[in-house]
């Protein structure tokens, strides 16, 4: 699995664990939502600029988006 999959998996599982739509999800980190499921399709590369706005917007540390399910704690 390539870091792309692997942050927009983790960026949907965040939103979902929060109960967030993406309208939401992109409205708290001022993104379009059409780019918000782009980045979980893994179709997006995402700036750091970007993962860090998205990572505060879910409540999480940006880094924690990109690790493997095996890294997870």
């Amino acid at each position: 699995m390539d870091y792309l999959r692997v942050f927009g998996e983790n960026v949907r599982l965040r939103r979902l664990h929060l109960g967030l739509t993406q309208e939401q999800l992109s409205e708290r980190a001022d993104l379009h939502r059409t780019y918000i499921g782009a980045i979980e399709r893994g179709d997006r590369n995402v700036s750091l600029k970007n993962i860090v706005v998205i990572g505060q917007a879910l409540n999480i540390k940006p880094y924690e988006l990109l690790l493997f399910p095996d890294e997870k704690k």
